[in-house]
């Protein structure tokens, strides 16, 4: 229960920090966090497939696609300045967020282990298996079948979404199919830019 509020919590602060971030990465980090909140509930729940689809969708996939339309809307607004070297301030923070990570793991597959045992008592069934909650059997069946508009659709909209932003910050400079007419397409815009300067 204490486990529930805690992630409870942290759903909520990290919501609230996505939308009222100041810059566009902080938001990203703050959703980052989101989704792993949610991967950990999910597995409070007993639903291993949804916690592990959840990071490696939403987390991997989803935010690396957010980060790339950053980067492309950003992309030459203002020139890049060399900053301070910050990645050695950075290893400690990692090196602790795997060792908590690979605790978490172990902690999991520990716990697995002697709730499969036969000293449990009860026949929860393998996550594997058709009719015990959470399994990959019946989600694949639910996706593909009663939800598999939804998901199509939701496809369809991120495809355009990454499309649209490739056509809004795309090289804006005219196709040029040769050398010669590159050097004349480059010499007419010198010409006009000097016309324009008088």
């Amino acid at each position: 229960m204490t486990l529930f509020w805690v992630l409870a919590a942290i759903l909520i602060a990290s919501a609230i920090w996505t939308i009222t971030a100041n810059k566009a990465v902080y938001s990203v980090v703050a959703l980052l966090l989101n989704f792993a909140a949610l991967a950990v509930t999910y597995l409070t729940l007993s639903a291993e497939f949804m916690a592990v689809i959840q990071i490696i969708v939403y987390s991997g996939a989803i935010l690396m696609l957010f980060v790339f339309v950053i980067a492309l809307l950003s992309s030459g607004v203002a020139p890049l300045s060399v900053g301070p070297n910050r990645l050695p301030k950075a290893v400690a923070p990692a090196i602790f967020i795997v060792l908590v990570a690979f605790g978490f793991l172990a902690y999991a597959v520990l716990g697995a282990t002697a709730v499969v045992a036969p000293a449990a008592g009860a026949n929860l069934g393998t996550v594997g298996t058709a009719g015990v909650f959470g399994s990959v059997a019946d989600f694949g069946k639910a996706l593909f079948t009663v939800h598999l508009l939804p998901f199509e659709i939701t496809a369809l909209i991120l495809m355009v979404a990454v499309i649209g932003v490739v056509l809004l910050a795309g090289d804006q400079a005219p196709y040029v199919a040769t050398r010669r007419h590159a050097e004349r397409v480059e010499r007419e815009m010198r010409e006009a830019i000097l016309r324009e300067g008088r």
